[in-house]
């Protein structure tokens, strides 16, 4: 009896010592696995935000540019034209105007009302050549003026 006890006492040790080494490499593998899931996951993160920054900056700047084309914090007249310049007697002409930080806008000769806008047009009906002039006015009352004539032939 006691010779076939011993060897199931060592067999007992050996499968504790190979369960106990299985159970420290499985440890140990999972959480090497853990930690490079982990460095991927951040470092995709943090080049994500590096790249988001990039592109917000990107976008501000040609933000300003858009403001900065249409008048920034500048108080003007930014175009005043007409299409066609010249016409026949009865025919339509569109006066297209922007302006930039206006408080009110005034065409004479007034054919439609007229407001501030970065980019507007009204039609006029000229019967002969007429100069029509824009006036833009600011909050603190400054002005300013365009003309454009349209010719009628």
């Amino acid at each position: 009896m006691f010779g076939d006890s011993a060897p199931e006492t060592g067999h007992r040790e050996t499968s504790h010592k190979g369960l106990r080494a299985y159970v420290v490499v499985s440890c140990t593998a999972f959480l090497l696995v853990g930690i490079y899931l982990g460095w991927t996951f951040w470092s995709r993160w943090e080049e994500n935000r590096a790249l988001e920054e990039k592109v917000a900056s990107q976008r501000l700047a040609q933000d300003q540019k858009i403001v900065d084309a249409m008048g920034g914090k500048r108080f003007d007249i930014l175009g005043f034209y007409a299409d066609p310049q010249s016409a026949h007697p009865g025919d339509t002409v569109e006066l297209c105007y922007g302006v930039s930080n206006a408080q009110s806008v005034k065409l004479e000769p007034q054919s439609q009302p007229v407001w501030p806008a970065q980019s507007r047009c009204v039609q006029v009906t000229p019967r002969k050549t007429t100069t029509y002039t824009l006036t833009a006015e600011d909050a603190s009352g400054q002005t300013k003026t365009a003309t454009v004539v349209v010719k009628v032939r």
